[in-house]
């Protein structure tokens, strides 16, 4: 039987996470250089979702979407911050 994206990418990495049809509730986008930082807010989730693009993409607020993603932590003004990392994004 054939391993969907997800599984495949799961069971080579054991710190990444998947979920299914999670509602975004907000979806900004900003440069960093030669490339898009995306930043999404999911609903019932406190922690900011990140991924990055070579170029701008259609704002998906309201929609759902399937996740693959790891916990990091970051550092500013000597404050942590948890944020997640999107390896894989997918428009449900």
């Amino acid at each position: 039987m054939k391993k969907s994206e997800p599984e495949k990418l799961l069971s080579k990495h054991r710190q990444l996470v998947h979920s299914d049809g999670l509602k975004v509730v907000s979806h900004r986008q900003r440069d960093s250089g030669d490339w898009i930082l995306n930043t999404l807010i999911i609903e019932g989730c406190d922690v900011p979702f990140r991924y990055r693009r070579k170029r701008k993409y259609k704002n998906i607020s309201g929609q759902r979407v399937n996740l693959t993603y790891y916990a990091v932590t970051e550092t500013i003004a000597r404050l942590d911050f948890e944020v997640m990392n999107v390896v894989r994004i997918k428009i449900a």
